[in-house]
């Protein structure tokens, strides 16, 4: 019989509640309290926390205070990482960001979601899939990107967005849901 977290990593329905799964995001909820109370002027500190949080970090990351996240470990991230106030990723599956990617205040990706059948949600049962964030994406403030969307490099992401499919590279994609409304020359910037 599978454990909770071979569900989880499987992308099946897991259990929500499950003790394992619970203390990873422990840990995780801990680490992100240290960071947001450290002062913004420890930079070498915060940035150590950053990588004890994650699976993987580029250089130069640019993390502002009230950052949370569910695990830490399924998130990895790029050169240049940069988020504003109030970033939430729930990484309950990988997150993969790539390099210079921006997040505007209030993002959330969130790489999990529960049924829609009532019976389920009493059941606290939840389901994960990626997210995958090409490189120079732009997500701007309070836009929400969910579970098993791809964005594509060089795309912007317009304010108060909700992505629930896909988004090319080089696209500029707004709205709820969002969709694409232009693309971007990027050769000549």
């Amino acid at each position: 019989m599978m454990k909770e977290i071979e569900k989880l990593r499987s992308g099946e329905y897991y259990r929500m509640d499950d003790a394992e799964i619970a203390e990873i995001q422990t840990r995780a909820i801990v680490l992100c309290q240290q960071f947001n109370s450290l002062p913004v002027t420890a930079g070498e500190e915060r940035d150590k926390l950053l990588r004890r949080l994650f699976s993987s970090a580029g250089q130069n990351l640019s993390v502002k205070p009230g950052f949370l996240c569910d695990l830490g470990v399924n998130i990895q991230v790029g050169d240049g990482f940069l988020t504003n106030y109030n970033v939430t990723i729930l990484d309950m599956a990988p997150v993969r960001i790539g390099n210079n990617v921006w997040l505007g205040p209030n993002v959330g990706l969130y790489a999990v979601a529960h049924p829609m059948e009532a019976a389920g949600r009493e059941r606290r049962l939840g389901i994960a899939k990626p997210i995958t964030i090409g490189d120079n994406v732009w997500i701007g403030g309070n836009s929400v990107v969910l579970m098993g969307v791809t964005i594509g490099r060089n795309a912007v992401i317009g304010a108060g967005s909700v992505v629930t499919r896909d988004i090319p590279d080089n696209a500029v994609a707004a709205g709820n849901p969002a969709k694409v409304i232009r693309y971007v020359d990027n050769d000549n910037v």
